[in-house]
């Protein structure tokens, strides 16, 4: 297995660096344990990151190379489903974790949130807990130690996004506490002080220098490196490990071409010694850094020298000797940074031996607390003996072994997401806090094998998973997933209602083995008011989903309610949802929240029956138009055709459809035509690169990459109605700035920075200190129909059930059929 399908592999799974199987893999792990360097990149969000950067300080010096994401991009976009909020959170995470897979480093995160677009670093740091932000990252900087900091963006506020600034902002804070043993001693009092010698802002950015040649000499507290070399033990430069790195974010659509040649990063300092030449000017990367040091880093040039990748084992007992000499430097078993060189040891040994180890179940999924059997296989591929359990193995030969274990009480669930959130940050209960900083939990089951090789004991763990292969995929593996009894699902997040009413709400009880019976409920939130629930309670015995029904009624006044869903079988409270995410590039993902509903009454019109729904890059706009009760049509594009349109009242296009959805172009024409006849077409939000097509509507109008200027971040900013008599306010559903209450995340964003007059501006919406955008909703009457053009973030609000936001849509599309 080549070196960087052994990273793909294994760091998707775990946060170590992989086994190196391969006699290049093995060479490469070689020159990195013969470096001592640390350096850890800070910046705000997935995708933030200098992929060619990381890779060239990781596989081209061979240092330790970390890289801190304050948050993990749930409040963003999602250009390959329809997944926002905390699963694109996860899906985001994952992808970092792939691209870490590539380049080399290792992923860390804080528990603060990604609320959406901030222009202000201020406002960021006062939604964010700005103590609790920077105590995370002084944990990750004590535990990781690195000798050097580098920030992406600079401390200076202008024209990026606030969490961008607070990045840097935040790393200057904790540049001097992270070595004060007084900073924060109740909750960092066990992480010994650890101060980088600098801080430096990547500052190659073209603006800031000419790129890509160092034309001239670099002043005194700048250095400069050229990343654009060329690994010939990988077989690739670091600009192509960059672009695969870059190309695993793909939620965000950032598949790169690779790039050779010199390319050029430039440093600014912002705190602590200069650095003239370079990044680790004045730093001491070699052993010689540890007391007794340097014969460990002369017997590690001496491997390099001495290996041979015909016979990776003869490597073996100078790689043990070498684990010898760290043992005995002072400090060897609390130092992190000679903790990870005697793990990377290890797996070096076990790259030789070509030791396969590994701990498997029958099924992806077991039930709390139940027993499972693990079947652990070992081969050693090498000539030389190895000893497991007492016997030793034969060479080339699969041993088997089976052991009973018991899977964990606690259901799978990411860490960060196992408690409930504020609107800024995540939390975790005090026994989880060790887990901060960390990209993922733990497995659920691991395997702990030792094994003897020449009188040394060589440790080995294994995560417990399931492997299958499937016809369209090949070999997929998962490590083990631990589920209630049962799991319960609503059948839709929001419910609507009118005030008074009664609705059914139907819960889904699937059950996670054979058979389960047990008690279902329905419980409302803290402050029920006259909601009503029958029955109470509802028995259950079931083999395969059910569907259980329960009568919710509001109280006569407008309200909202949550609800939550929890069964207890055999003594045990299941109140667990189930989403699988399923990707490609990335690991299957099984989450289990809280299963929850939002229960809204409003007074709600809609005349708008058949709507057709055009998708773009993903969202559950859809969905939310069935709960107003239209028939939904999906569209392909070849169903915008005037036979299909006309018997529709009204058509919505999905987010990013013109970037998405190139064949819309080929058929706008159709579209307007039906607008023109008498329909209705609402366009939602789009972006201004990579659109299909110039045409955005049936009269001019552009969209700008000036991010801050054209969106507006603060949800609860005022609207005025400039003309509150026009149709699209008044009809079906009176609209008042009451309707703009309760909003989430943001009012909208990518609004059109021109349009032709014969766009009708709705509402004028504005940021603290700014000049206030009318152009959040277009409406142009178009022949006999009318045309919609809205930068609103329905895609946001209608799944969170905010009510002005279902009443407000409910009047676009109704406009033709009134």
């Amino acid at each position: 297995m080549g070196l960087l399908a052994a990273f793909s592999l294994t760091a998707l799974r775990a946060q170590t660096s992989p086994v190196p199987y391969g006699a290049s893999a093995i060479l490469q792990g070689l020159h990195q344990f013969s470096q001592t360097g640390t350096v850890l990149y800070i910046a705000a969000h997935p995708d933030d990151e200098d992929t060619q950067l990381i890779g060239y300080f990781a596989q081209g010096r061979g240092f330790r190379t970390g890289y801190l994401s304050l948050n993990r991009g749930e409040g963003g976009q999602n250009l390959i489903g329809g997944e926002f909020g905390d699963e694109l959170g996860v899906i985001r995470t994952q992808e970092l974790l792939a691209a870490r897979g590539v380049d080399g480093g290792r992923q860390f995160f804080t528990l603060a949130r990604d609320f959406g677009y901030s222009k202000d670093y201020r406002d960021t740091l006062r939604r964010w807990d700005r103590r609790e932000v920077l105590i995370d990252m002084l944990r990750v900087i004590r535990t990781f130690r690195p000798d050097v900091l580098i920030t992406r963006f600079p401390p200076e506020p202008g024209g990026t996004h606030g969490h961008h600034t607070a990045s840097t902002v935040l790393t200057l804070e904790a540049f001097p506490l992270a070595g004060d043993p007084k900073a924060f001693p109740d909750r960092l009092g066990d992480l010994a002080p650890w101060r980088p010698k600098r801080v430096l802002w990547d500052a190659y950015r073209p603006g800031f220098r000419p790129n890509p040649a160092p034309d001239q000499a670099p002043k005194h507290d700048e250095a400069y490196v050229d990343m654009g070399g060329y690994n010939p033990v990988i077989g690739l430069s670091y600009g192509e490990i960059a672009a695969r790195s870059r190309s695993m974010h793909r939620s965000q659509g950032f598949g790169s071409l690779p790039t050779r040649g010199s390319r050029y990063a430039y440093f600014k300092l912002l705190a602590g010694a200069p650095a003239q030449t370079d990044p680790f000017d004045g730093i001491d990367t070699s052993w010689g850094r540890f007391p007794g040091g340097n014969a460990i880093g002369a017997a590690a040039e001496a491997a390099i020298h001495g290996f041979n990748p015909a016979r990776p084992e003869d490597s073996v007992p100078a790689l043990l000797a070498l684990r010898d000499q760290i043992d005995a430097l002072p400090g060897a078993s609390t130092d992190p940074l000679l903790r990870d060189k005697r793990a990377e040891l290890n797996r070096l040994i076990e790259g030789c031996l070509g030791l396969h180890v590994q701990s498997t179940v029958p099924a992806v999924e077991a039930r709390a607390g139940t027993a499972v059997t693990v079947t652990t296989t070992v081969i050693n591929r090498s000539a030389l003996e190895v000893t497991w359990n007492g016997a030793v193995l034969p060479s080339n030969t699969s041993v088997l072994h089976d052991r009973a274990m018991t899977a964990p009480a606690r259901v799978t669930q990411p860490y960060w997401l196992v408690a409930d959130e504020s609107p800024g940050m995540f939390h975790v209960a005090p026994e989880a806090e060790n887990l901060i900083g960390r990209p993922a939990s733990p497995p659920a089951l691991t395997v702990e094998e030792v094994f003897l090789v020449a009188g040394h004991t060589l440790p080995v763990t294994a995560i417990v998973e399931n492997i299958v292969a499937q016809p369209d995929r090949g070999e997929v593996r998962r490590p083990l997933e631990v589920v209630p009894p049962v799991s319960l699902h609503f059948l839709q997040p929001v419910a609507l209602l009118r005030p008074g009413a009664s609705i059914d709400v139907a819960v889904r009880v699937t059950p996670n083995s054979p058979h389960a019976n047990g008690v279902l409920k329905l419980e409302l939130g803290a402050t029920p008011g006259s909601w009503t629930i029958s029955p109470s309670f509802q028995n259950f015995d079931v083999k395969t989903p059910t569907l259980f029904r329960f009568s919710l009624q509001a109280p006569p006044a407008a309200a909202i309610q949550r609800l939550t869903a929890d069964a207890t079988v055999d003594g045990r409270t299941c109140d667990t949802d189930r989403t699988e995410i399923r990707y490609p590039h990335i690991p299957d993902q099984l989450l289990q929240p809280k299963a929850r509903l939002r229960a809204v009454s409003l007074d709600l019109k809609v005349t708008a029956r058949r709507v057709g729904y055009f998708a773009g890059a993903g969202d559950s706009v859809a969905d939310s138009l069935a709960l107003m009760g239209c028939t939904v049509v999906p569209l392909r594009a070849e169903d915008l055709t005037a036979a299909t349109l006309r018997s529709l009242d009204a058509v919505v296009l999905g987010i990013r459809a013109f970037n998405v959805r190139p064949e819309l172009a080929a058929h706008f024409d159709a579209l307007l035509a039906y607008v023109f006849g008498g329909g209705t077409v609402v366009a939602q939000y789009t972006t201004p690169n990579q659109l299909s097509t110039d045409r955005l509507g049936p009269y001019p109008l552009t969209l700008e990459r000036d991010l801050p200027r054209h969106r507006i971040v603060d949800e609860h900013s005022p609207v005025t109605l400039i003309d509150p008599n026009l149709p699209v306010l008044t009809t079906p559903n009176r609209i008042t700035a009451d309707d703009f209450s309760g909003w989430v995340q943001e009012r909208g964003l990518n609004f059109p920075a021109t349009w032709d007059p014969r766009y009708q501006t709705v509402l004028a919406s504005l940021d603290p200190g700014e000049a206030p955008l009318a152009s959040g909703l277009l409406v142009a009457p178009y022949g006999r129909g009318w045309y919609v053009y809205t930068g609103l973030s329905f895609f946001r609000q209608l799944p969170a059930g905010v009510p002005g936001a279902y009443r407000l849509f409910a009047n676009l599309i109704s406009l033709s059929s009134h």
